[in-house]
């Protein structure tokens, strides 16, 4: 790998882990996550199950390490925020591979701090309050910085914002309907599929930029578009259907 940039190499390293993990877990049954199961979690609509409880078998031994060391959901939720507030500076500076990192390992603790209440059974309105909350907090983090990164684009910046006003959306119209009795996660374009594909956008645009002789960006720019769309459609589609359940009950 001579000549590759650091980046790259640990890109490469980081992709060959993924694959012999999935080869790994596929071979060893594919057992599905109960926690999963039991929350009902989906990832593209039901399409992406399989890479759902094949992350949650690779976080594994991260849940018994949480265990052993008495970690709290409080602690991942910190460790989330942070993340996320690093991956939108490094990100408005340039760093996109650095923040597609910080991206994943506050995508990790989400994850984990749900799980770790629930292994403890302390979930409570509190944790889910506060979980919810600091997942907004990271998103805003993470498209600030797309709007500083690319503001040398005419659409840029108002890409981010539509893709920073439609996630928040999303989520607005799920709490808006749980507050009145209807529990919505219908759309597309959730948090899991925004985070993957800004994940993407991060790793992806500099090496595709050089491959294709695009302006470095580019790649990012696209997929904002995408999510802005996106969220938006599905904030859409969830007001009516909430809207529609709504109705019904009168």
């Amino acid at each position: 790998m001579k000549g590759l940039r650091p980046s790259a190499v640990v890109f490469l390293a980081a992709l060959a882990i993924i694959v012999l993990s999935l080869v790994v877990y596929a071979a060893s049954g594919s057992r599905r996550d109960p926690d999963a199961d039991r929350r009902g979690s989906r990832f593209l609509m039901g399409a992406g199950d399989f890479l759902v409880h094949w992350f949650l078998w690779a976080l594994s031994p991260l849940d018994r390490l949480a265990k052993a060391l008495g970690l709290t959901p409080d602690a991942f939720n910190v460790g989330g925020l942070l993340f996320g507030l690093a991956s939108g500076i490094a990100i408005g500076a340039g760093h996109l591979e650095l923040g597609g990192w910080a991206i994943l390992l506050g995508g990790v603790c989400d994850v984990m701090d749900g799980r770790v209440a629930r292994a403890q059974q302390v979930s409570s309105p509190y944790g889910a309050f506060i979980d919810s909350t600091l997942d907004r907090f990271v998103e805003v983090f993470v498209f600030l910085g797309f709007v500083v990164y690319l503001r040398a684009f005419a659409y840029g910046p108002l890409l981010a914002a539509g893709a920073i006003t439609g996630s928040l959306l999303v989520s607005y119209t799920r709490a808006r309907g749980e507050s009145v009795g209807v529990l919505c996660r219908e759309g597309l374009m959730q948090r899991a599929e925004r985070l993957v594909l800004v994940f993407a956008a991060c790793l992806f645009d500099h090496p595709v930029a050089a491959a294709f002789g695009w302006r470095p960006g580019t790649l990012a720019l696209w997929i904002l578009g995408v999510i802005a769309a996106g969220t938006f459609t599905t904030a859409a589609h969830r007001t009516l259907w909430i809207a529609s359940r709504l109705r019904e009950v009168k």
